[in-house]
């Protein structure tokens, strides 16, 4: 059960309150998920000047969530939000942005109601009268200022939607050797030892290269793969949103 949400609480004192509320130590957390205790509590004091790039903080945030019981997508978007300096939105509820260009839109429409009315009574009842000769050449300087202007909030209410990550777990049933790539940035060795298990976050790509693709669970999105390989058998792998890429070393050519 999640715990009534305070708009003023960070980010971090959030997840410490839900994890103790379900009376979980922080030591549990890091044993089961395999992330380190100092780095879950850099996150939960807010330190993120002492954590890696975000990209590796959402794969801790997965985890972390899914152990103790919490909804991966609403700890995802409280993170993001609290990274922009932007209120949380709960499901179902409409952003208090989007309520505010609402309002100005139609008070920008009333407003260009008004003003035309105010324009046209002038000319009509208070503007002292000229020869006929005279209001003929003006006729055309009130129907230039009939129309209303656009709020400029219109334009604001258009928005690109982002990426979303999606993620790669590696479960050792075997000592197997890893070489891993993430959204392009530089690789990374590592050996894993069985029962040992690493998740990864990743919005473009991650590319595996495995010295043991019989020795070794995948699951991509939380879902399990069936393994690719043998035993001893290496395999490149490279995940994207559109599903997954296994490349097989050639065979050389007999002459």
């Amino acid at each position: 059960m999640t715990l009534p949400v305070d708009e003023t609480e960070s980010f971090g004192k959030y997840l410490r309150r839900e994890r103790e509320s379900k009376k979980i130590s922080l030591r549990e957390v890091a044993k089961n998920t395999r992330v380190r205790e100092h780095l879950l509590k850099a996150i939960e004091e807010d330190r993120y000047e002492v954590l890696p790039p975000p990209t590796y903080i959402k794969g801790f945030l997965l985890s972390y969530a899914k152990y103790i019981g919490l909804d991966p997508h609403d700890v995802m978007l409280r993170y993001e939000s609290g990274l922009k300096g932007e209120p949380v939105t709960r499901r179902g509820e409409v952003p208090p942005e989007k309520k505010f260009l609402w309002n100005a839109k139609y008070f920008g429409m009333f407003g260009g109601i008004l003003l035309v009315g105010l324009i046209v009574s002038y000319f009509l009842f208070l503007r002292p009268s000229k020869p006929p000769v005279e209001s003929i050449s003006e006729k055309p300087e009130v129907e230039k200022i009939l129309p209303p202007p656009v709020p400029p909030q219109i334009a604001d209410t258009t928005s690109t939607p982002e990426e979303q990550p999606f993620s790669v777990q590696l479960r050792a049933v075997e000592e197997t050797w890893v070489r891993i790539q993430i959204n392009g940035q530089p690789e990374r060795e590592m050996t894993l030892k069985p029962g040992e298990v690493t998740s990864h976050l990743a919005l473009t790509q991650v590319r595996l290269v495995v010295g043991n693709a019989g020795g070794l669970d995948i699951l991509f999105r939380g879902k399990p793969l069936e393994r690719f390989g043998k035993p001893g058998e290496v395999l490149t792998l490279i995940f994207t949103p559109e599903g997954v890429e296994v490349k097989r070393p050639e065979k050389p050519k007999i002459p």
